[in-house]
C-alpha cells in the first residue's frame, strides 16, 4: 500500500499510518526499532531498498529524511508511506523544503516508535564530523556512517574517530567482520611469535586501515599498508619466526589461508552487500569499544605521519635556504675585494684619473 501526502503534517502522517495498519488487518505495531535514514534523492533508492531487506530480519519503522532546497522562504513537508509491499515494517519518505529542512529532528521526533531503540544511518558521503552531536544523531542509541562513500575517505574516518561517541560505528568496520573472524580463528591455533604484519588493499581503503590498526593494537607489532589493485582488501599477512600466516583474496570472493607447515585452505570471503551490513549493525545496539580503539589508533598514526611529513618539508625548505645563502656569500666577498672588476666602466674612469 502506497499513500502520498503533499504539504502535510506529522499528525496526518501518524493518522495515515494507523489507518493503513487497520485496513491491512494488523492493528498492532509489532516493530522492534526505528531506523532513521539521512540521505538525498540520488542515494535514497539504494538506501531504502537495503533497509527494506534488513527489515525482514529486524521489523522496523524506516523514516527516510530527504532535505530538498533549504533556501526557500516557505516550509513544506511531503510524505510517501509504504506498508506491506516487500517487508513487515513501515517506510516513510519525508521530503522537506525551505527552512524546515534545517530542523528535520522536529519532524522526526513525533514519528518515532515509542519505547523502542533508534538507529540513525547516513548512507551517502555527507557524513557529519561528529554524529553524536548531530540533531538526528542525538536521537539514536546507534549511529551508522560509511566513510568509504565519502570523497576524502581517510580524512573522514579520522574525523569520525576524533568525534567518536559511544554508539558510533562505520560500515568500513562492519565489512571487516569476516576478515577479523578468520584471522582470529587462525591465531587461536598454536603459532610462533609474530614480529610484523602487512595489509594489502586498494588505495584509500578505510577498512584496510582499520584492520591494520586492529592487528597492531591486539598483537603489539607494526602492521604496514601495501597498495594493491583491489577489489577491497586483497590480503593480510602476519610474519612469524617460523613463516607467514597469510590470507589472500584476489577476486573479492574466495580467500586462501596459508600457515607454516600446513596445507592451504580455501575459505569463502565474499564482499557483502549493503543490506547485510545494515542487518548486522541492527543486531548490536551497544557501544563497540573495539571499533573505537581501532579508529582512534588509525587517527593517531595518521596525525603522526602528517606531522612527520610537515617536519620533513620544513627541514627541506630550511636546507634550500641555507644553500642559497652559501651561494650568495662568495659573490658578496668577491664584490668587496674588487668592487670594480676589470673591463668595467668604473675601472676605466679610475685609471684615467690616475693618469
Amino acid at each position: 500500500m502506497n499513500i502520498d501526502l503533499t504539504n502535510t503534517t506529522t499528525r496526518r502522517i501518524q493518522e495515515a499510518l494507523t489507518q493503513a495498519r487497520h485496513l491491512m488487518g494488523g492493528p498492532a505495531v509489532g516493530m522492534v526499532l526505528t531506523l532513521i535514514i539521512v540521505t538525498d534523492e540520488s542515494a535514497q533508492y539504494d538506501a531504502v531498498r537495503a533497509a527494506t531487506e534488513a527489515a525482514r530480519e529486524h521489523p522496523c519503522r524506516v523514516l527516510t529524511v530527504i532535505s530538498r532546497d533549504s533556501r526557500g522562504s516557505s516550509s513544506r513537508l511531503d510524505a510517501e508511506i509504504r506498508i506491506g509491499e516487500t517487508g513487515p515494517g513501515e517506510t516513510v519518505l519525508l521530503r522537506m523544503y525551505g527552512p524546515l529542512a534545517l530542523h528535520a529532528d522536529s519532524v522526526v521526533v513525533p514519528l518515532l516508535m515509542p519505547d523502542t531503540p533508534v538507529v540513525t544511518w547516513w548512507p551517502g558521503g555527507k557524513v557529519p564530523a561528529a554524529p553524536g552531536k548531530d540533531p538526528l544523531g542525538r536521537l539514536a542509541q546507534r549511529r551508522v556512517t560509511d566513510s568509504y562513500a565519502a570523497r576524502d575517505r581517510l580524512g573522514t574516518l579520522a574525523r569520525l574517530a576524533e568525534g567518536y561517541r559511544p554508539g558510533d560505528t562505520d560500515f568500513a568496520w562492519t565489512r571487516l567482520t569476516s576478515w577479523r573472524s578468520l584471522l582470529a580463528a587462525a591465531l587461536d591455533q598454536d603459532h610462533d611469535r609474530i614480529t610484523s604484519g602487512e595489509i594489502a588493499a586498494e588505495p584509500d581503503s578505510p577498512s584496510a586501515e582499520l584492520l591494520a590498526a586492529w592487528l597492531s593494537v591486539r598483537l603489539g607489532v607494526p602492521v604496514r599498508r601495501v597498495v594493491s589493485d583491489g577489489p577491497g582488501i586483497t590480503g593480510a599477512r602476519l610474519t612469524t619466526t617460523a613463516g607467514d600466516i597469510a590470507v589472500e583474496r584476489p577476486d573479492g570472493r574466495v580467500a586462501t589461508l596459508s600457515r607454516p607447515d600446513q596445507p592451504d585452505r580455501q575459505v569463502s570471503l565474499m564482499r557483502r552487500p549493503m543490506a547485510e551490513l545494515l542487518a548486522e549493525e541492527l543486531r548490536r545496539l551497544d557501544p563497540d569499544e573495539v571499533y573505537q580503539e581501532s579508529a582512534q589508533r588509525f587517527a593517531k598514526d595518521l596525525a603522526a605521519t602528517d606531522k612527520a611529513g610537515a617536519g620533513k618539508a620544513g627541514d627541506d625548505k630550511a636546507g634550500a635556504g641555507e644553500q642559497a645563502a652559501q651561494a650568495e656569500a662568495p659573490a658578496e666577498d668577491a664584490a668587496e675585494k674588487d668592487p670594480a672588476p676589470k673591463g668595467s666602466a668604473g675601472a676605466r674612469t679610475a685609471k684615467g684619473k690616475r693618469k
